[in-house]
Formats: structure tokens, C-alpha cells, sequence
């Protein structure tokens, strides 16, 4: 299918814009996977608040041109698919959905990934697949704060323990 002009911009401005205001992205290679499993990725994505575009590569590359995901653009080869995460909530989420999307499905591999304009293999993406969302950090974060005073009051019931059993 032949794009004219017009569309080539609009595709590009709106991936800009979209990428612009993403915290990571995720390129990945989707040769033989079939539409109705791409289809059942888009459908995941939306779900979780994550971007899915197959765009062509000279137009990605001015896309991500002015982001910091202008680092992914030597990755940008072959039939790319691209994931923005969108929530700020939970900046590992396009990473995730690649990865658990790619467990099922061997023929999509994923080639790079990006967060706060540093590029990663895709050796790395446990690394950005991994990061918590706002609920499970602050619910680690208030662990950590828990754990000094709960041992503090287990301290001072051991001593009250102790005072009555030797009164």
C-alpha cells in the first residue's frame, strides 16, 4: 500500500507525539506471527495502557527523532513493531507485554528496548519487564518502612515477656 505525503506526516506526528510522552519503548521483530495474534497483542496493549504500532522504519526514525528513544534507531530494521508504555504508573509495561506476548509466540523477537534515553539488548529486558508499577513500589516501599518499627514492637514484647517471667 503506497502512502501519500499527507499520511507519511500524520503517521509521523502522531507516533511523535505519543513517544514524546512515553516513559520506555520496546522494538521488536514480528515477521511470522499472524494478524489475529497481532491482533490479540493490540487488544492486550490497550489493556494495559501501552502504544502498538507497526510503522515503517524510515518513518519511526523520524518519530523518535527529538525523544529519548532516538537511541532505538539503529534498531529499527526489518518488520518492526514498536510498544510505548504510556502509564506513569508503570513504566515497564510495554516491556512486560512483549515479553510474556513473546513466551507464547517464538516467531516475535524483541531487539531493543529504551528507558530515560538508554538503550538496552534485548538480553536486558528482565531488567525493564521486572520494574514494579506505582502500587507494587509503594507496597515495597512501605515494607521496608514497616519492618524497623514491627521488629521494635516484637523487641519490646520479648522484653515484657521476659520482666513478667522473671517477676
Amino acid at each position: 500500500m503506497t502512502l501519500k505525503l499527507e499520511d507519511k506526516k500524520e503517521i509521523v506526528a502522531e507516533v511523535n507525539k505519543v513517544a514524546s510522552g512515553a516513559f520506555s519503548a520496546v522494538v521488536a521483530n514480528y515477521r511470522g506471527l499472524t494478524v489475529g495474534q497481532l491482533t490479540k497483542l493490540r487488544e492486550k496493549a490497550r489493556e494495559q495502557q501501552v502504544y502498538v504500532r507497526v510503522v515503517r522504519n524510515t518513518l519511526a526514525r523520524r518519530a523518535v527523532e527529538g525523544t529519548s528513544f532516538a537511541c532505538l534507531n539503529d534498531d529499527l530494521v526489518g518488520p518492526t513493531i514498536i510498544g510505548l508504555s504510556l502509564s506513569e504508573n508503570d513504566m515497564g509495561a510495554a516491556a512486560r507485554l512483549f515479553k510474556d506476548f513473546a513466551k507464547d509466540n517464538q516467531k516475535m523477537e524483541v531487539t531493543a528496548l529504551a528507558l530515560n534515553g538508554q538503550r538496552y539488548d534485548a538480553k536486558q529486558i528482565d531488567v525493564i519487564a521486572s520494574l514494579p508499577n506505582r502500587e507494587g513500589a509503594l507496597t515495597m516501599l512501605a515494607s521496608v518502612l514497616q519492618a524497623p518499627v514491627s521488629k521494635f514492637g516484637r523487641l519490646f514484647t520479648a522484653l515484657k515477656e521476659k520482666l513478667e517471667a522473671a517477676a
